[in-house]
């Protein structure tokens, strides 16, 4: 709980005639952000993917984005590798790429006290490779979760084959943040007149999460706790539909059984992407206010519109009755005691 306390407060000491004084700020925490690194980009510029999903990776340093998170009023970044998992058939080197992704992360954490957490990555395909870096990342270098692609290289989240590592991970208690990558195979007309952001990556997280959830995922190891990115994606439209047909598939042999509350009693659900309250009040058909969790997807967005983002959200929160009641959770209390 200290922990969780420390996240809430920016000191900010004035002389006052030799009287020190100190402003209480309450602060977001972000679950929703990227880290960037010059290894991790020249593995993509030598397979020439630098544009793999379909938008161009923007530069990241500690410093500007310290700087970004003072301007707009976050405490604490959770960073994760972004899109796309730097895999091309060299299981070597891309575990070598995603290791020294974990270790900066780790490093920037220990630089900068309270400021950063990281989620590990992990070099999917390869599921051994893949075990070995979640006990690496999560028992030496102090990683706060692990951060998820909906698919590496067409093996998807619920896949029979990450079972062994889902295991891993459930022993550890750990958290589990999910990012969309371009789904595999993909329509490569359509994407190249939707960029994957525009529609695509809403798509793919809900099919990876309806692919978790048909195989029973999160009630067969119960300790995983998932946060969706982009406010749910599509999950509050496919849900209802899933339960309604679901029947009609069990009985004729095509799906089991879904346990509909264990499972999504283990989601969390982050805000990236400038909800509206009709948005939220549709996550709050799935899930409770104790799983809502900001998020902002720097660097991905100019830093002034990631901060008219936030504020907007703040007013959004307050412009309502029910939601002005969850603000406080949403922007800093659940994630604290996610992380705790």
């Amino acid at each position: 709980m200290k922990k969780i306390l420390s996240w809430l407060f920016v000191a900010t000491m004035t002389d006052m005639g030799g009287i020190m004084a100190q402003e209480k700020i309450v602060q977001a925490v972000d679950v929703h952000t990227h880290i960037i690194i010059p290894e991790y980009v020249e593995v993509l510029k030598a397979h020439g993917a630098e544009l793999e999903e379909t938008f161009p990776l923007p530069e990241w340093d500690a410093g500007r984005h310290i700087a970004f998170m003072d301007s707009a009023g976050i405490r604490t970044a959770v960073l994760t590798m972004p899109a796309p998992q730097p895999f091309y058939d060299d299981a070597k080197e891309s575990a070598q790429c995603i290791r020294r992704v974990n270790e900066v992360s780790a490093k920037v954490k220990q630089q900068y006290p309270g400021r950063f957490r990281f989620c590990a990555a992990l070099p999917l395909p390869d599921v051994n490779a893949a075990i070995r870096e979640a006990i690496y990342a999560l028992d030496t270098l102090g990683a706060d979760g692990v951060k998820l692609a909906t698919n590496s290289r067409g093996q998807y989240l619920g896949d029979e084959e990450l079972d062994p590592l889902m295991e891993v991970l459930n022993e550890r208690h750990a958290v589990i943040i999910i990012h969309p990558h371009r789904p595999t195979p993909y329509p490569e007309k359509i994407i190249a007149t939707t960029p994957l952001a525009m529609y695509e990556y809403p798509a793919e997280t809900t099919r990876a999460v309806v692919n978790m959830l048909s195989r029973n995922v999160l009630v067969r190891y119960p300790n995983l706790k998932v946060v969706v990115p982009h406010c749910g994606s599509f999950l509050p439209l496919a849900l209802p539909r899933m339960k309604s047909i679901l029947p009609a598939m069990v009985e004729q042999g095509y799906m089991q059984p879904i346990n509909w509350e264990g499972n999504l009693s283990r989601l969390y659900f982050d805000l990236a992407g400038n909800p509206t309250i009709e948005v939220l009040r549709s996550l709050l058909t799935l899930t409770t206010p104790d799983h809502i969790l900001y998020g902002s997807d720097y660097p991905y967005l100019p830093d002034v519109v990631l901060k008219a983002n936030l504020q907007r959200l703040r007013q959004t929160l307050a412009s309502d009755e029910e939601l002005a009641e969850y603000a406080d959770r949403f922007l800093w209390g659940n994630a604290g005691r996610l992380f705790e």
